[in-house]
């Protein structure tokens, strides 16, 4: 398969203008996406461009990543109902880094290879621009009437809100961000998600008109979720790429709980597996879905992409703490960190760290602090045998809780039952 075919098949193109596969079968070709600096980490929405760029570069073409330090001062109105705050200067530069840092982790940008990944700053050609040169050798180019005809354009004129000037000049920003990589680096392709299709041929049509060029364009369907949820977002917000802002393990999480029907889809286009495994993996787990195949492979991939091996293999170590057969030893194992990462949204209490210096008599332990309504239930679970501490069934003999059965001399995992876990700290 050519690129396009493939991406295709992976369900990654919904627009595409005509020659594009042409332009792409013809010769090496250098195209370029937009990042919006608009937090100093890239989420999991940001991974279908980013996608796009890792399978444009396999297929020997040469990837531009457009960090927009100017047009995220602005604005897109595309997709969005109301206008945005604009970021100050600081607030920017420190999201560019951010973004660029992590971009560096997907793309080669050997210099040796000919189609070295390139990272691009529109600030870097808009701040040499004066307003009267932009209006007058730019803005003289593409009618009023072309520009208000956009969908992105159009919703927020009808729309309560209406539109400034700044948000409604930002089509004409990102149209001379395409024409200014044209003329300088030869970018003859522009991708991105379908919202900015009217973005994106606006830049084609000017490098059409200014340059006397011709310019191509394709998108990819926005990602949606089977139940009409958003997708990347949990009920904790954004899923983001950034370990310190979404662990690995809670990573790892968001993708093994996809549905059936979203992770039948989205094992196309979030790895880069080839059709051949994807299509045996998908036979696979319709012969035994309860397997959730599709799901791990998924949650695998795509963690060890995005993070690392090692990453994945804490991630699963710590599945198998809250939802599998892990050992007290495997919990013992953990870094304080990794602990408390594992334990994010668990139920939790605060007990006193002298309660356990004086031995915490068991029933009184449990009832205290709601892990169970009364003694008596306790008693009952715990002569059934049902209650572990740290993953260790406790028995008859077992009739306080001391200081020694702390984790790190101040953690406790108390679970009752199969699934019912609470999260004791010791203060």
């Amino acid at each position: 398969m050519n690129l396009i075919e493939e991406l295709r098949w992976r369900g990654m193109i919904q627009d595409i203008m005509p020659g594009t596969e042409e332009q792409l079968q013809k010769e090496m070709t250098t195209a370029y996406i937009g990042f919006d600096p608009t937090a100093e980490s890239l989420h999991i929405g940001s991974l279908v461009p980013i996608l796009l760029l890792v399978h444009l570069q396999r297929a020997g073409h040469k990837p531009i990543a457009l960090v927009g330090g100017a047009t995220g001062m602005v604005g897109d109105p595309s997709g969005k109902s109301e206008e945005r705050n604009l970021l100050d200067e600081n607030t920017l530069q420190r999201n560019i880094a951010g973004v660029k840092a992590q971009l560096e982790k997907f793309l080669d940008f050997d210099p040796a290879k000919a189609n070295a990944a390139e990272m691009a700053n529109n600030y870097d050609w808009f701040k040499n621009i004066s307003f009267i040169d932009f209006l007058r050798d730019t803005g003289k180019h593409i009618t009023v009437n072309y520009m208000m005809a956009k969908d992105s354009v159009r919703k927020r004129i009808e729309g309560e809100t209406g539109i400034s000037y700044t948000e409604f000049a930002y089509q004409l920003m990102q149209g001379y961000d395409f024409y200014w990589l044209y003329a300088n680096k030869n970018c003859k392709l522009q991708m991105g998600g379908s919202d900015q299709w009217g973005n994106i041929t606006t830049g084609t049509e000017l490098v059409r008109r200014k340059a006397g060029g011709e310019a191509f364009a394709f998108t990819c369907p926005l990602i949606t979720k089977a139940d009409g949820g958003k997708f990347g977002k949990t009920e904790k917000g954004n899923v983001w790429l950034d370990a310190n802002k979404t662990s690995p393990y809670q990573f790892y999480q968001f993708w093994l709980n996809a549905s059936d029907e979203d992770a039948r889809k989205w094992i196309k286009i979030f790895t880069l597996l080839p059709k051949e495994t994807i299509d045996t993996l998908i036979t696979e787990h319709e012969a035994a879905p309860h397997l959730r195949t599709l799901q791990k492979t998924l949650a695998e991939e795509l963690t060890t992409f995005v993070h690392s091996k090692a990453d994945l293999e804490f991630a699963i170590k710590a599945s198998e703490i809250l939802f599998g057969n892990a050992t007290t030893e495997v919990l013992q194992s953990l870094s304080e960190q990794q602990l408390l990462q594992v334990m994010d949204g668990v139920p939790s209490v605060e007990i006193p760290l002298a309660q356990f210096e004086a031995g915490y008599e068991l029933l009184g332990f449990l009832a205290d602090n709601g892990i169970f309504p009364s003694k008596g239930e306790a008693r009952k679970m715990w002569q059934g045998g049902g209650i572990s501490l740290n993953k260790t069934k406790i028995g008859a003999d077992k009739t306080q809780v001391t200081t020694a059965d702390l984790l790190q001399n101040k953690y406790l995992l108390v679970q009752k039952g199969k699934k019912n876990y609470y999260f004791v700290k010791a203060v």
